[in-house]
């Protein structure tokens, strides 16, 4: 059993494991895994990557698997916790998640808190038990948009549609994102797709919803992840170095699109913001980024609304010689440094992925693709931003070791 957490607001809190299951093209002898296979698999791993006994899990994150998730997850992987949280705001979901658990471990509300997912979106659509185009329902506000197949990928079209409208933002600005991520995955034996990409690639392959086409967007994988977080008193227990959460934010802009005030500003601005100053650090002291990629256009708009180049300025900031960019491993300011939603993995609600990759980057583990500080040292700071539903939400979290 968990010892009884002990009220006390000042304590620290630092992931102290994480893992990721199978990921990719998932089957075994008898089918693919699923989900909750994939849930047991990747808390088995972050457990053993902590080296700290189950029972010490007093807190439970989890969403999008069961009928009473959280409840459901737990009983599966044998845990009884006091503390529980299934919040679900789409990819963000798991950033904040985290902003949650860290609040409820300082408030001493819990010990250490797991947050874990799995997802068989790969193996589900090869099988026929659900269908490429994710369908969100008909009910509440979305009736008025269903109607004119409005779907999830039209969102995001249009939306990057209006920053290049306002903005100048080119096509081959856009496709430098799926260029980089898809040369640091090149890097990573982990990743589904490593085989190299250019521009023209990008531009000529299918077309999917306008401007973006297939490579635009990001690939479906199953798979699964898991972080555990843990008050500070438990570090000392842990076989990997901790990595501290330092600042986290949150926030939801709308769900309607006749309800986004500016389709060229996401969630993160204010997330961003908040993240930053409660951290007490700037954008320009991050060492590297893992930002929600579902489509090239999150990649660029959220370095703007993170702070990391004006409004307006992240087609330039991107864009310039994509093979060698800024976003690259050696880049200026290396991003999604797995290779990201658009070439790693992408099974559903990916956010829990990049802060798996950040703590992996800041402990310095991250082989064949370790990216470095600008003196050469392993990064100290990093930031982890997830966007959920059709820029609807936003979590961010900043890190450091």
């Amino acid at each position: 059993m968990a010892a009884a957490a002990t009220p006390n607001h000042r304590r620290k809190v630092a992931i102290v494991g994480v893992s990721l299951s199978d990921c990719g093209r998932v089957e075994d002898s008898t089918g693919p895994a699923t989900p909750y296979a994939l849930h047991a698999q990747a808390a088995r791993r972050a457990l053993a990557d902590a080296g700290l006994d189950r029972s010490l899990i007093d807190g439970l994150a989890s969403a999008g698997l069961g009928t009473l998730a959280p409840a459901e997850v737990a009983e599966y992987l044998g845990l009884r916790p006091n503390w529980v949280d299934s919040t679900s705001v789409g990819g963000s979901t798991w950033e904040v998640m985290a902003a949650h658990a860290a609040d409820a471990i300082a408030a001493g509300h819990a010990n250490a808190v797991l947050l874990v997912y799995g997802s068989t979106a790969r193996s589900d659509i090869k099988s026929g038990r659900r269908t490429g185009n994710l369908s969100f329902g008909a009910r509440g506000p979305l009736q008025f948009e269903v109607p004119y197949g409005h779907t999830l990928i039209a969102k995001y079209a249009m939306a990057a549609r209006r920053h290049m409208h306002e903005y100048g933002t080119t096509l081959e600005q856009l496709a430098s994102v799926a260029v980089q991520a898809r040369a640091n995955a090149a890097a990573n034996p982990e990743a589904m797709f490593r085989t190299p990409l250019t521009v023209d690639d990008v531009l000529s392959s299918p077309p999917i919803a306008d401007p973006f086409t297939k490579l635009h967007c990001c690939i479906r994988s199953d798979g699964g992840a898991a972080v555990l977080l843990a008050a500070e008193e438990y570090v000392r227990d842990c076989r990997t170095a901790p990595v501290w959460i330092l600042g986290t934010g949150e926030h939801v802009s709308h769900t309607s699109m006749s309800e986004w005030p500016d389709f060229t500003v996401s969630p993160a601005a204010v997330s961003g913001r908040l993240a930053f100053e409660r951290a007490g650090v700037r954008p320009e002291e991050i060492d590297f980024a893992e930002i929600y990629d579902a489509f090239t256009y999150m990649t660029l708009v959220t370095l703007e609304d993170l702070g990391f180049c004006g409004k307006g300025e992240g087609g330039a900031f991107v864009g310039t010689n994509a093979e060698k960019g800024r976003l690259t491993l050696s880049g200026e300011l290396p991003v999604n440094t797995d290779g990201g939603g658009l070439s790693a993995q992408h099974p559903g609600m990916r956010g829990l992925f990049l802060l798996v990759e950040a703590v992996r980057q800041l402990r310095g583990e991250a082989t064949g693709r370790q990216v470095r500080a600008r003196d050469g040292d392993l990064p100290r700071l990093a930031v982890a931003s997830g966007t959920g539903g059709w820029f609807c939400s936003s979590g961010t979290v900043v890190l450091g070791r």
